[in-house]
C-alpha cells in the first residue's frame, strides 16, 4: 500500500483523480494523496463559459467535495490559486483548517479580488504543531493578523505579493524565522520600512519590488549574497558593515549615482552589478574606490526620452573602477532621441582618458543611436579595451518578442518613423566612426530592424 501511495503521489492532480474514479485502490491512494492544487485549470472550470458568480459556485463546490473525501492528515503541499475569490461563498477559512495540519511543508495562498478587499488569512493555524514542517509560503491579496506561538522553523523560502501588513507587524513575522534562505515582496504597499535582522542568518536572497510606501530598507542578515529592488522612488539602503553581496540590482530613477556615492563600500565583493534608471538628474560622479571583483555590469538607462543634458561618457567612471570587468551591457534605447546627434556635426570627438581594460571580453549596446556622447563612450571602449572580443551595436529596441523571427504573429512590432530615421542616423555612426576604430581580433555586430517588415532609408 505504501508504494501504491508513493506512486500514486508523483501523478498531477488531474491524473491522479481520475484514476481514482476507476480502482478502489487507487480511490484509497487518493485519500492520502499529499500535493493539492487548487486552480482553474487543475478542477476544471471553465470561466469562458461561466458568469462570475457560477465560477465561484463551482470552484467552492468542487474544493468542498475533494477536501470531505481526503484524509487531510497526508496533505504535504496545498495550492489553492483564485482570482475571483468572494468571502461570501469561498470555505476559504474551513479548507484551511481542514488541510493545515503539522504534516504540511508547502502553502499557497494566492488571491484576487476586484473589491479590493484582503482576505484575514488565519496565521493562528500555524501555531504550535501545525507550521513545524513548512518550508514554502506564499500568500497574495491576504491581510496579516497578529498571533502568538507561530512555529515556522523550518521555513526557508517566502514570498508576499500584495499582502496587507506593516513594518512592525513584518518584524513580529520575521522573528520566528530562522531557517530562512528566500523571501520575495511585491506590492506590499503599507510597508515604509523594512528591516531584516542579523538572526536570518541562512537569508541569501531578497527581493523587493513595487512596495510604494516603503522608504528604508535596513540590512543585517551578514549571509545575505543577492539583493533585488525595483521601485518607482529611491530609498535608503542601510548594509551591515560584513555583507559580501554577490549580485546586486537595483532599479528607481537616479540609482546610477547613488549606487556610486552611496553603496560603492558596501559592494566591495560584488560579482554582478544590475543599475536600471528611467532618469539621471546628474552625470555618473567620479568613484573614490573600486569594484574589485566586479565581472558582469548591467547597466539600463531605456527611457522614452532620456535627459538631453546626461553625458553618456560620464558612465566611463563606473567602467574604470571595475578593473575584474568581463561583460558590460548598456541600454541607452530612447524613443525619442533628443540628444546632440553626431551626424552632422563637424567637431571632433572627444578624446576621454580612462583606465586600460584587460578582462572586458563582451559589450553589448541596446538602443545605439547616433548621440554623440554615445558614439563617443562606444569607441573609448574599443580603443581602451585590448582583451574585447565581441561588440553587439543594436539599434532596435533590443526586445526579442518585437521581431518577427520570434513573436508569433509573425510581424515586427511597429516602430516610430521617427525611431526609423534615428536607427538611419546611428547606423550611419557606426560606419563613419565606429567601424574604422574596430580591430580585426573583434567581432562587430550590428543589429538593425528587419528590413522585411520596415522600410529603412539609407543616409549618407
Amino acid at each position: 500500500q505504501d508504494i501504491w501511495c508513493h506512486i500514486f503521489s508523483l501523478l498531477p492532480m488531474q491524473d491522479a483523480a481520475r484514476a481514482a474514479c476507476v480502482s478502489h485502490a487507487f480511490k484509497r491512494s487518493w485519500r492520502c494523496y499529499p500535493n493539492l492544487a487548487f486552480n482553474m485549470k487543475a478542477l476544471g472550470v471553465d470561466e469562458r463559459s461561466c458568469g462570475e458568480d457560477e465560477i465561484v459556485t463551482n470552484f467552492t463546490s468542487k474544493v468542498d467535495n475533494i477536501l470531505k473525501n481526503h484524509s487531510c492528515i497526508a496533505i504535504k503541499k496545498l495550492e489553492i490559486v483564485f482570482r475571483y475569490y468572494d468571502d461570501k461563498v469561498c470555505n476559504l477559512d474551513s479548507w484551511l483548517q481542514t488541510a493545515i495540519t503539522p504534516g504540511i511543508e508547502e502553502l499557497t495562498v494566492q488571491l484576487s479580488t476586484k473589491s479590493r478587499k484582503y482576505y484575514n488569512f488565519p496565521w493562528s493555524l500555524l501555531a504550535n504543531e501545525n507550521g513545524k514542517l513548512i518550508q514554502y509560503l506564499k500568500l497574495s491579496c491576504c491581510a496579516f493578523s497578529p498571533t502568538v506561538g507561530l512555529c515556522l522553523k523550518s521555513l526557508s523560502r517566502l514570498e508576499l505579493f500584495d499582502v496587507n501588513i506593516t513594518r512592525d507587524q513584518m518584524g513580529s513575522l520575521l522573528h520566528n524565522f530562522f531557517a530562512l534562505q528566500r523571501m520575495q515582496l511585491k506590492n506590499c504597499d503599507n510597508i515604509t520600512c523594512l528591516k531584516m535582522p542579523f538572526h536570518l542568518q541562512h537569508l541569501k536572497y531578497l527581493e523587493v519590488f513595487h512596495c510604494s510606501s516603503l522608504k528604508v530598507i535596513e540590512i543585517e542578515a551578514p549571509n545575505l549574497s543577492n539583493f533585488q529592488f525595483m521601485g518607482l522612488r529611491q530609498v535608503q539602503l542601510s548594509l551591515g558593515v560584513a555583507l559580501q553581496f554577490k549580485k546586486f540590482d537595483m532599479s528607481f530613477p537616479g540609482v546610477v549615482s547613488y549606487a556610486c556615492t552611496n553603496l560603492l563600500s558596501n559592494l566591495q565583493y560584488v560579482e554582478a552589478l544590475s543599475l536600471c534608471s528611467r532618469r539621471e538628474i546628474i552625470d555618473t560622479p567620479v568613484l573614490p574606490s573600486k569594484f574589485l571583483h566586479l565581472k558582469h555590469l548591467s547597466v539600463d538607462l531605456n527611457a522614452m526620452t532620456f535627459s538631453p543634458t546626461y553625458d553618456y561618457c560620464s558612465l566611463i567612471s563606473l567602467f574604470d573602477a571595475s578593473p575584474s570587468l568581463e561583460t558590460l551591457v548598456l541600454n541607452v534605447l530612447q524613443r525619442k532621441m533628443l540628444h546632440e546627434s553626431i551626424v552632422g556635426d563637424t567637431s571632433n570627438l572627444r578624446q576621454m582618458p580612462g583606465h586600460r581594460h584587460d578582462r572586458l571580453k563582451t559589450v553589448k549596446i541596446i538602443g545605439f543611436s547616433s548621440a554623440k556622447s554615445v558614439v563617443e563612450l562606444t569607441c573609448h571602449i574599443i580603443e581602451n579595451t585590448a582583451s574585447l572580443q565581441c561588440l553587439t551595436l543594436d539599434t532596435t529596441t533590443g526586445h526579442p518578442w518585437h521581431s518577427c523571427l520570434t513573436n508569433y504573429s509573425g510581424k515586427c512590432l511597429v516602430l516610430h518613423v521617427d525611431f526609423l530615421v534615428e536607427v538611419g542616423k546611428g547606423l550611419l555612426a557606426i560606419k563613419t566612426y565606429v567601424e574604422p576604430k574596430v580591430p580585426s581580433r573583434v567581432k562587430l555586430n550590428v543589429v538593425e530592424p528587419c528590413r522585411r517588415c520596415h522600410d529603412l532609408e539609407p543616409l549618407s
